[in-house]
C-alpha cells in the first residue's frame, strides 16, 4: 500500500479539527463527517455498481475520486470532465439507435412496445442533445451581457428643450396664434372676436333685455 493511500485511510478516520463535541462522540462524529464527503459517496455509490469482477479497494477509489476533484478545485483543469461528457453524449446516442431499432420492430403488430420504445429512444436524444450543450458552454463559455436601464414612462411624457424667457413677447405670440388656428381646425370654428349682433326674431322671450327690464337696485 502506498503511502499516499495510507495518508488517505488515515483522514478517512480522524478528520482535522473536529468541533467542540463531548468526548465520548468524537469519533462517531469524525466518522460521519467523512461519510459525507462526496468522494466518500461516490466511492459507495460506484462501489455498489460492482462494474468488475473482483471487489474494488475503497479507499483507492475514494483516493482517485479526491484527485479529480483537486484537477478541478485547484487546478482549473476540466478535461476530465470534458472527456466524461463527450463519451456520455456517445452512449446516449447509441442507446438512441438501439431503441429506435426496437421501436421500428414492434411497428404494425405491438404498436403499445413500439410507442414505449420511441418514447424512450426520444428521451435518450434529448439527454445526449442535453449533454453536448453542456460541454459547449464548458468550451465556450458565453460572455457577460450588460443591459443599459431604459427610461420607460406610463402615460403621457413631456420634454422641455430649455425655457423660454418669461418676458419673451415673441414666444407669446406665437403661443397664441397656435391656439387660434386650433380652434379654426375644429369644426369649421373661428375664435369668437365679441363683436356685439342684433337680437333675432325667432325666439322673443330670448330677445335682448331693455333698460328697464331688470331689477331695481336700491341706491343709497
Amino acid at each position: 500500500m502506498s503511502r499516499k493511500l495510507k495518508a488517505d485511510k488515515t483522514a478517512l478516520q480522524a478528520p482535522a479539527s473536529p468541533p467542540a463535541v463531548p468526548e465520548n462522540e468524537v469519533k462517531q462524529f469524525m466518522y460521519a463527517r467523512a461519510l459525507l464527503r462526496p468522494s466518500t459517496l461516490a466511492a459507495n455509490t460506484i462501489g455498489a455498481l460492482k462494474l468488475t469482477a473482483d471487489k474494488m479497494d475503497f479507499a483507492a477509489l475514494t483516493v482517485a475520486l479526491r484527485e479529480q476533484i483537486d484537477l478541478v478545485t485547484a487546478k482549473n483543469d476540466l478535461t476530465r470532465a470534458e472527456s466524461m461528457l463527450i463519451c456520455q453524449a456517445h452512449t446516449l446516442d447509441a442507446l438512441f439507435c438501439v431503441l429506435t431499432k426496437r421501436a421500428t420492430m414492434n411497428l404494425g403488430e405491438y404498436m403499445s412496445a413500439a410507442e414505449s420504445y420511441m418514447r424512450m429512444a426520444l428521451r435518450a436524444q434529448s439527454q445526449c442533445r442535453a449533454t453536448l450543450e453542456t460541454l459547449a458552454t464548458i468550451k465556450n463559455p458565453p460572455n457577460p451581457t450588460f443591459i443599459r436601464q431604459a427610461n420607460v414612462a406610463h402615460g403621457p411624457q413631456q420634454v422641455n428643450n430649455g425655457t423660454a424667457p418669461a418676458d419673451d413677447p415673441s414666444r407669446a405670440r406665437e403661443a397664441e396664434k397656435a391656439q387660434n388656428r386650433l380652434l379654426e381646425q375644429q369644426n369649421g370654428e373661428r375664435l369668437d372676436t365679441l363683436t356685439a349682433c342684433a337680437a333675432s326674431g325667432a325666439d322673443p322671450a330670448m330677445a335682448t333685455l331693455g333698460e328697464g327690464d331688470g331689477p331695481e337696485v336700491p341706491r343709497g
